[in-house]
């Protein structure tokens, strides 16, 4: 399990960028105007270059109610006293039949932390030769889509009552 805390030194806000490729690399960069710097066009449509490739971008809005960030892992784990719910639940041994069915589960968990370096209300999905088009990048379609899972799987809806069942 995962934890986020934010830290004293986060960045603040940012926009994170989505590239079309693979880098090995995951702390920061200095990166000069020279490496990295992306064009708006009157039309709203970002353009750069990326090691001499062409790159068209579109920015993303994060949904409102959910906001976007930069997390980084540590080795740090959370404290059981910092949990929700703070006590460990015991299990009688009244409850189980055999010793060998308890589960992994009944074991408390670590819970890691990562730590909130900065925080992003946008994001941009770069792709090469051609601005990324909602139904087909992962990136823009992901969001939307995450978004609908998130709110119905957060969502309570009642069952009609036994009374209202047999009236219909």
């Amino acid at each position: 399990m995962l934890a986020i805390q934010s830290t004293k030194q986060a960045g603040g806000s940012c926009t994170a960028n989505v590239l079309p490729c693979r880098i090995n690399h995951d702390g920061p960069v200095n990166a000069s105007e020279r490496f990295w710097d992306p064009l708006t066009g009157d039309d709203g449509k970002k353009l750069a270059y990326f090691r001499g490739r062409q790159i068209h971008g579109k920015t993303v809005k994060v949904p409102e109610g959910y906001r976007g960030a930069v997390l980084s892992k540590t080795d740090r784990l959370l404290p059981a006293s910092s949990r929700a719910g703070g006590a460990e639940q015991d299990i009688e041994d009244d409850e189980r039949d055999d010793e060998d069915e308890r589960d992994d589960e009944d074991e408390p968990q670590q819970v890691k932390i990562l730590e909130e370096t900065a925080s992003f209300d946008e994001f941009v999905v770069w792709e090469h030769d051609a601005l990324p088009e909602d139904a087909n990048d992962p990136y823009v379609k992901g969001v939307g889509e995450w978004m609908e899972f998130a709110q119905r799987a957060h969502s309570y809806t009642t069952s009609k009552s036994a009374d209202e069942r047999k009236q219909s």
